[in-house]
């Protein structure tokens, strides 16, 4: 007789902290290292690793979207309707997106509008 040869997924990823002296937390790390645990204590957040888009994240998703879709300002204000220069401080930080500009930028470059809210 045949047995079970699909077996469901038991394992979930977790997170472990520890706190000890130098020496002990060395040796959990080599021992994790051994057991094929990775080590995620180097990891940064991007905001830290990039404080220059987290001042302006809408902004710079809009740039990002915008060079994702392969259009300029020019054109983005023409599907939109809102003025290149007000494009461009948006991008820039120095011009708020509202609501009804969200939706119309939103539209253009195919996402939702609540991204850039």
């Amino acid at each position: 007789m045949l047995g079970r040869t699909k077996r469901h997924p038991t394992e979930k990823m977790v997170e472990a902290r520890f706190i000890g002296s130098p020496e002990s937390i060395k040796r959990l790390r080599k021992h994790a290292n051994e057991e094929g645990i990775a080590d995620i204590s180097d990891n940064v957040p991007w905001r830290e690793a990039f404080p220059e888009f987290a001042e302006n994240f809408t902004g710079t998703l809009l740039s990002g979207f915008r060079h994702r879709e392969g259009i300029t300002q020019e054109k983005l204000a023409h599907l939109t309707g809102i003025p290149r220069r007000h494009i461009s401080e948006m991008e820039n930080g120095k011009r708020p997106i509202g609501k009804v500009s969200a939706k119309k930028l939103a539209a253009a470059l195919k996402t939702d509008y609540r991204t850039f809210l």
